[in-house]
């Protein structure tokens, strides 16, 4: 199974330590340049575990799709929904609401940082979602209390 990932959802599993838990759900973790990039330069939270652990996922992805939408968002999150239609992968990594929406009209099959963190507790790879929960709310990640809130029902927390 391969996974395009865009740069917030990995600066948010990367806050949780929980890079690897990708590797294990997806098999195959792929990044465009430009979310290479963005996560690694200058001094960002998690960059240099970010840059260590993308070593050999990143690859080129050319503009050379029409992405309905694609005028609407970031150049990561459309270089990540491009590289997910030129590998023809399974999920795309993706937080960002306007990001998600342009995949969902482009008929994309997303997943975010949360939905990786519940599926992670379903299948015992973390004990407790709890902890991440809390290390996501303490740092700069902007995710709603609600939301939040909500992951932790999802798996009777």
């Amino acid at each position: 199974m391969i996974i395009i990932a865009d740069s917030s959802p990995l600066v948010a599993l990367a806050l949780c330590d929980c890079l690897d838990v990708l590797d294990s759900l997806f098999g195959e973790v792929r990044v465009s340049q430009t979310v290479y990039e963005e996560v690694t330069v200058g001094n960002k939270a998690g960059s240099a575990k970010l840059a260590n652990y993308l070593q050999g996922k990143v690859k080129e992805s050319h503009l050379d799709l029409h992405i309905i939408g694609g005028d609407t968002i970031d150049k990561g999150e459309l270089t990540s929904i491009v590289l997910y239609k030129n590998m023809n992968a399974d999920y795309l990594l993706i937080d960002e609401k306007a990001g998600r929406k342009v995949a969902q009209i482009n008929q994309v099959k997303i997943i975010g940082s949360l939905g990786v963190l519940i599926e992670a507790k379903r299948k015992g790879m973390i004990p407790s979602l709890n902890p991440y929960i809390e290390i996501l709310r303490n740092s700069k990640t902007h995710f709603s209390e609600e939301l939040l809130n909500y992951a932790l029902t999802v798996v009777d927390e």
